[in-house]
């Protein structure tokens, strides 16, 4: 599979300079990915990869970070290496570890791991981006003591070897995707432990489009898919993917990240940190930005002709939670009346059983959401806005103006402009009302069921301030059992089982939690404290791979795993992630006798 030209990729992770500020504004200092060979292909994000179902590819993934003298790169955001993190400067014996500092280290400021995650994708271990089988640029600097992979890559480059006949070259691993999974909305990004947080906001991340099979729709049913052109490159004018961001910038045009845990406000400015307290010096619970990206740039305009729209809404932030609106007014006094209602018909995981009408869409990090905006009979000159009415802060629930501040009118609170140009062509695609979507499979009853907690560890120094988030389990009392990273696998399903976890969230924000090789169902949420489960939300219908665990609730969802290997369940605020809101699950080939 790997040696057939046309389904395999050579995908580079680059550092350039991007127009992400409006023109006139200093270029941004970004990383992105691009393909090896085409320096003008490189973007943040990263280019969308096409693919079909049953159909295929493999990409190796190289890491770029150097100069062009082949000097190694540091990062562009300050990393802690106080954390649980890939940590190279460890060597082999220590990498993959929280190093233990006596006194306040600086920045790490060395060489950069990556791994890449396909987002949503049924990929076998070695090809899931697993944050432990990282690997460094092959750069001519790397210290003599450094670790140049993580614990992991060595054993997955042997299977990837052993299955395929292809060998892991330095600084580069390849993978491979059987898409062999209904067509849905997925993305990349990178998965170093410990670095996710920083990696992404630097710029890894990009959509990856499944298409095609049984479960797809036929062409000209949807926007954008015109039979005759269907496949080909620029086959889909009227269907966009939007990746939506909040980022920071400095006046010289370069992204701003936090460099201390004082920039988040709940400790003192300077510390005291190691070995004084139990805070960490320079993670932060979590990250809001003060501008909107959307494709890589800053409050984008979008020339929509008067027709139907498909829209591939991507949430990549790191924290922020998206609550969007189509309105004809963005500094209007929230909460504002919808001009237009979104139609969505697909989720994280595919389509949804029918069309559902929207007013506002909700998006928690690394949800996507598939939606059909119809601006037929909007006069030309006519300009629209997607807002944002979700707060600048951690998300609990609840609605906009009553139970939170929403966004800044000014700033996060506006995401985009659609601005209404003439009609080119007849829009000969269906009204969203009237789509009938391939039905959905429904997964097997169960009788397993795992309850699983959401944590937030406090520090004994600062009144409110977290250490880290992490997950565990749920003792026979009900209380939480919280676990970190290092300690031993508690998720151990057998292949082909199907299983209901729980999530008990015994914080105050909610969770996106996704877990890596399938899609779930959602079975809908109860209090920890007892009562009636509610129903899904409409548009977690189908099958999901991230689901919003909300505080003081049980979340219920029902997974089936197809592959045994090692992989991760985590919370996809990332900067939770980072300090130890991350699980391994080890899928067995066969049940214990």
């Amino acid at each position: 599979m790997p040696s057939e030209g046309r389904d395999s990729y050579r995908i580079a992770i680059r550092q350039f300079r991007q127009q992400m500020l409006p023109l006139g504004m200093p270029a941004t200092t970004v990383w992105g990915y691009g393909a090896v060979g085409h320096p003008q292909s490189f973007h943040t994000p990263g280019p969308t990869i096409e693919a079909r179902v049953d159909r295929p590819i493999s990409v190796t993934w190289v890491n770029d970070l150097v100069t062009s003298r082949g000097f190694h790169l540091p990062h562009l955001c300050a990393v802690d290496p106080t954390l649980h993190w890939a940590n190279p400067p460890g060597g082999m014996a220590g990498r993959d570890s929280r190093p233990t500092f006596s006194t306040t280290p600086g920045p790490y400021t060395g060489p950069v791991p990556i791994v890449t995650h396909l987002h949503g994708g049924y990929s076998r271990e070695e090809s899931d981006g697993y944050p432990e089988a990282w690997y460094l640029p092959a750069s001519r600097d790397i210290p003599r003591d450094y670790a140049r992979v993580g614990t992991y890559y060595d054993r997955f480059a042997e299977q990837f070897r052993d299955r395929y006949g292809v060998r892991w070259r330095p600084g580069s691993a390849t993978f491979a995707y059987g898409n062999d999974q209904r067509p849905a909305t997925l993305w990349y990004h990178d998965h170093t432990l410990g670095m996710t947080r920083v990696n992404v906001y630097a710029g890894l991340a990009g959509f990856y489009l499944l298409r095609g099979g049984p479960a797809d729709l036929p062409p000209g049913v949807l926007p954008g898919s015109a039979s005759a052109r269907d496949g080909a490159h620029g086959a889909h004018p009227y269907e966009i993917p939007l990746v939506v961001q909040d980022k920071s910038f400095n006046s010289d045009g370069s992204v701003f990240f936090p460099s201390s845990r004082g920039d988040f406000g709940d400790t003192p400015p300077d510390g005291p940190w190691i070995p004084y307290t139990d805070i960490s010096p320079i993670w932060n619970p979590e990250f809001f930005g003060t501008t909107m990206v959307v494709n890589g740039n800053t409050w984008p305009v979008l020339n929509v002709e008067p027709r139907r729209y498909r829209l591939r809404i991507l949430n990549a932030s790191n924290a922020r939670t998206l609550i969007l609106k189509i309105v004809a007014d963005a500094t209007a006094p929230r909460p504002v009346s919808p001009e237009l209602p979104i139609w969505q018909i697909g989720n994280d995981q595919g389509f949804l059983p029918a069309p559902i009408r929207l007013d506002q869409l909700l998006l928690a990090p690394a949800e996507r959401a598939d939606v059909v905006v119809d601006f037929t009979g909007t006069p030309v000159g006519t300009g629209l806005y997607l807002i944002n009415e979700g707060p600048d802060e951690a998300y609990s629930g609840g609605t906009p103006v009553t139970d939170f501040t929403p966004a800044n009118i000014t700033t996060t609170g506006q995401v985009m402009k659609f601005a209404v140009v003439s009609l080119a062509s007849t829009d000969t695609s269906v009204p969203p009302s009237q789509i009938v979507l391939p039905p959905v499979p429904a997964l097997p009853e169960s009788r397993t069921v795992r309850k699983l907690s959401l944590n937030e560890e406090d520090s004994a120094y600062f009144t409110g301030a977290p250490t880290m988030d992490t997950l565990g389990t749920v003792a026979p009392s009900g209380s939480a059992t919280p676990l970190l990273w290092s300690d031993p696998v508690t998720e151990t399903p057998v292949k082909g089982d199907t299983e209901i976890w729980e999530l008990y969230n015994f914080t105050s924000d909610a969770h996106p939690i996704h877990i890596h090789q399938i899609g779930f169902q959602v079975l809908g949420r109860r209090a920890i404290t007892g009562g009636e489960l509610s129903p899904p939300q409409p548009g977690e219908a189908g099958y999901k791979d991230t689901v919003i665990a909300l505080p003081s609730y049980v979340t219920r969802v029902k997974v089936r795993f197809g592959i045994a290997g090692r992989y991760v369940w985590h919370c996809h605020i990332v900067d939770h992630e980072d300090n130890e809101m991350m699980r391994p699950l080890q899928v067995l080939d066969q049940r214990s006798p």
